[in-house]
């Protein structure tokens, strides 16, 4: 029990940069209570006391404004940073090391029953404001951006950005909204691609890193304008090059 306290905090300090102490987090930390409160919870849930675990739920909801069901189950070192908003459902399953900002909903579609919540996989960063929703899978190492709707699987390390969501990255390579990598659009994958840097750079990452970078991140739509421009531009010089040797031929 200590163990998986220590860390608990330990996560905490680890990624976020405003934490100055463990005793700071142990006080001061509503993520870090919440995660807390739900182990507790979920302990009875999964024991048959579930009227008091929903009580004890409710009860962290009103202290922590994170809503977290008790069914839930949540891996190891789970992060809730600042969490105000944060709702996780029922048949929810987190892995190890993931990080959720304020915000974000791993909830249902609708009145569906059974298995109804996503399945978030280790290593996943879940941006402000994001929802996952429906029984998806996201991937080991993917990140969702601030604002996305993601509605369907989340390949692992992709990078999902936008509304529906796209994935806009994988392994480091940006993708077109048709799945194509953008750097060399006529290859079915990176990895068919000699010394791609991108790869190279990905994988020279230790296998437990967590990508909290939510700025960098590449715009689906506008790569899909940029190839259009391009076409535009080789389209035009065709038909400069046609009138001008018709001319010549009159």
């Amino acid at each position: 029990m200590f163990e998986r306290l220590k860390s608990d905090i330990r996560c905490v300090l680890e990624r976020d940069p405003a934490a100055r102490s463990g005793f700071e987090v142990f006080l001061c930390y509503p993520g870090f209570h919440a995660v807390r409160n739900h182990r507790t919870a979920h302990y009875l849930h999964t024991h048959g006391m579930k009227l008091l675990a929903r009580c004890i739920s409710q009860l962290s909801r009103f202290f922590t404004g994170i809503e977290i069901h008790p069914g839930a189950v949540i891996g190891e070192r789970l992060f809730i940073d600042h969490g105000m908003g944060v709702v996780i459902g029922e048949t929810t399953v987190i892995g190890d090391n993931v990080t959720l900002y304020q915000g974000v909903t791993l909830g249902g579609t609708g009145k569906e029953t059974g298995k109804r919540h996503p399945n978030i996989g280790n290593n996943v960063m879940v941006a402000a404001g994001a929802r996952v929703l429906g029984p998806i899978t996201v991937g080991d190492y993917a990140k969702i951006g601030a604002g996305a709707v993601v509605l369907k699987d989340v390949p692992a390390y992709a990078t999902v950005v936008g509304v529906p969501g796209h994935v806009a990255r994988i392994n480091g390579c940006p993708r077109t909204q048709d799945g194509t990598p953008a750097c060399a659009p006529e290859a079915a994958d990176c990895s068919a691609i000699p010394d791609c840097p991108t790869i190279k750079a990905a994988e020279s990452k230790p296998r437990d890193h967590i990508d909290l970078d939510q700025i960098n991140l590449p715009d689906p739509v506008e790569m899909e304008l940029a190839k259009l421009r391009k076409r535009i531009t080789a389209l035009e010089s065709a038909l400069q090059e046609q009138q001008e040797q018709k001319n010549n031929e009159q």
